[in-house]
């Protein structure tokens, strides 16, 4: 019950399934390792940019955008809630930041990856300026030395917001 009620809380939907009467906290909240079908975990926000990409690729930019947003602000409320957990378990229990700093992991990459769908969005309906913001939180989030860093800033450097291209060290 107190797992639903932290799902209303958050202003995120809850599915049907979820919120049928008797089902289990655990399940609610994606207490299983594999998120329990909770519209509240790494698993519901990637299911998210599956159905952004279906409606993009279906030529419906606006459901499109509307989802990936959905799944931009998923992933942050996430990343919140790991990142306080983590922190309140410090010093504590290792297990418990370690379990929170993954999910905070899958999160981030949640976050990323709707942030370069939705560039790519803006860029095909030719609003690259849009685009920017949400490539420089990638580079910033990631930084150049990882490859969703490396790809977001090449993809500034096409659109003509930066011009100097960068090469990792090491990199292909």
């Amino acid at each position: 019950m107190l797992a639903g009620l932290l799902l209303v809380a958050t202003g995120l939907p809850l599915a049907p399934a979820q919120a049928a009467p008797g089902q289990a906290a655990s399940s609610q909240a994606g207490g299983g390792s594999d998120g329990g079908g909770s519209v509240f975990s790494a698993a519901a926000v990637r299911a998210l940019l599956a159905r952004g990409d279906a409606a993009a690729a279906a030529g419906n930019l606006v459901e499109a955008r509307r989802i990936y947003d959905e799944a931009r602000e998923a992933s942050r409320r996430l990343l919140g809630f790991y990142r306080d957990l983590s922190g309140a378990f410090r010093g504590l229990d290792a297990r418990i930041p370690r379990e929170m700093d993954e999910k905070g992991r899958e999160a981030l990459e949640g976050l990323v990856q709707a942030n370069m769908r939705l560039a790519s969005l803006f860029r095909r309906q030719g609003q690259p300026e849009v685009a920017v913001p949400l490539l420089v939180e990638v580079v910033k989030t990631m930084t150049p030395a990882t490859d969703s860093g490396r790809r977001a800033y090449q993809q500034l450097v096409d659109i003509g917001f930066a011009s100097t291209p960068y090469t990792a060290p090491g990199a292909n």
